[in-house]
């Protein structure tokens, strides 16, 4: 099981050998766990004894982390690093399927650790309660295979150029709504397989506030299921050698339809000469999507408080050319799960494109609000360009006014 036919050299694609040597004889206990696996020619004794040798890290232990931790440790992985800085939420539980209603409010990657314990006590795992950032993450090199389940582009960059310089193989998935991607990323994979990494695939991350998360747009709960365990799946093979990985392919998910296409995707085009992610790029990757862009002036800001204040004077105010506006930027369906009243709706993409700006006064003083003050920053720059001369915006958005103002309000 273990000869293996390399791909022709600079190929895409293609079968590679096993990342991870055997570890010690199985048990008779282990024999019988894992017995399923034994009977797969292309695993075996052998693959199962690479298994239990593995080092995975899965960074994030939200809705694509919570599969992927569930079957590496159901799969004998024997050692489980999980990586997230978060608490648990009431809102996560719709999908996050490692933490329950007693979880809410404890870190992650305690809950997380609890769940793998729950499925298999003898996993190695070590909880990494730490924000990665140019400091941290190089604890990935501690590891074999790094499974990227993040839902923000910084991380996502900065997880892939860390692989990339450390020359790890990384699983890598995607959800938003009804819709997923995933696929393998190797900077300098073996066997004459050509390296390509996430920046072949999209180069540069998004503007700040481009591209809404899913806590702005949804996610179908039951699909980040159906892709967690594809993710879960490549590592095994990555682990053992079987069957021929996601390297150079991506495969695309539409849930509605129930169909998955597959794209070619060829490596290459964005690394520098030393075939790694290039220092400019790891440091706009690393970097928060809340900050300004180089060379522009940053907007004024209202805390949560701050508004609830000018929405009282507002209240006792004569309506006028004084009288302050509250833009909520968001998306009509966010407004369902949670809204601050009075606040007039125009979408950020109305906003940008002037197409929601007729019924605003750009006289009058305006205070702009989205989820986390992300897209609000966006539109307050916009409605300055476009003439306005009083604009705020509401620093922490919806989430801050949930905290600090009205906590009987859902917190999505």
């Amino acid at each position: 099981m273990d000869e293996r036919t390399p791909a022709a050299p600079g190929r895409t694609g293609g079968v590679v050998p096993p990342l991870v040597s055997p570890g010690p004889p199985l048990t008779s206990a282990q024999r019988e766990r894992w017995s399923r696996h034994l009977l797969l020619p292309a695993i075996g004794e052998v693959g199962q004894r690479r298994l239990r040798n593995a080092r995975v890290c899965v960074v994030g232990a939200g809705g694509l982390g919570a599969p992927v931790l569930q079957y590496l440790a159901a799969a004998g992985v024997g050692r489980i690093g999980v990586v997230d800085v978060d608490d648990v939420e009431l809102s996560n539980l719709q999908r996050q399927v490692v933490h329950g209603v007693a979880d809410v409010g404890r870190a992650k990657v305690a809950s997380a650790a609890d769940a793998v314990r729950r499925i298999d006590p003898d996993v190695e795992l070590v909880e990494h309660h730490v924000r990665l950032d140019e400091g941290t993450v190089d604890l990935l090199a501690g590891y074999d295979v790094v499974v990227d389940g993040t839902d923000n582009f910084p991380t996502r960059y900065l997880v892939n150029d860390a692989c990339v310089r450390l020359g790890l193989p990384e699983v890598w998935g995607s959800v938003f709504r009804f819709d997923a991607q995933v696929s393998v990323f190797w900077g300098r994979p073996p066997g004459g397989v050509a390296p390509v990494q996430l920046r072949d695939l999209f180069p540069e991350p998004p503007a700040a506030g481009a591209v809404p998360s899913c806590a702005e747009g949804g996610v179908l709960g039951a699909m980040c299921g159906q892709v967690g365990t594809l993710m879960a799946t490549e590592v095994v093979k990555l682990v053992t050698g079987a069957g021929r990985p996601l390297l150079g392919r991506v495969l695309v998910l539409d849930a509605l339809e129930a169909r998955w296409a597959e794209i070619p995707l060829v490596g290459g085009g964005a690394r520098s000469d030393s075939g790694e992610g290039t220092g400019s790029r790891a440091a706009v990757a690393s970097g928060s999507a809340d900050q300004a862009t180089a060379g522009e002036v940053p907007v004024r800001t209202v805390t949560p408080r701050e508004l609830a204040a000018l929405l009282a004077a507002r209240t006792d105010a004569p309506a006028g050319r004084d009288r302050m506006v509250l833009v909520d930027v968001r998306e009509p369906a966010e407004l369902d799960v949670v809204a601050v009243p009075g606040a007039v709706n125009v979408p950020l993409a109305r906003v940008l494109d002037g197409s929601g700006l007729s019924g605003l006064a750009p006289e009058a003083p305006t205070v702009v609000l989205c989820r986390s003050g992300v897209r609000s920053e966006r539109a307050a720059r916009a409605l300055v360009a476009a003439g306005w001369s009083d604009v705020a915006h509401v620093e922490r958005g919806v989430l801050g006014w949930v905290d600090d103002v009205d906590p009987s309000l859902a917190r999505y």
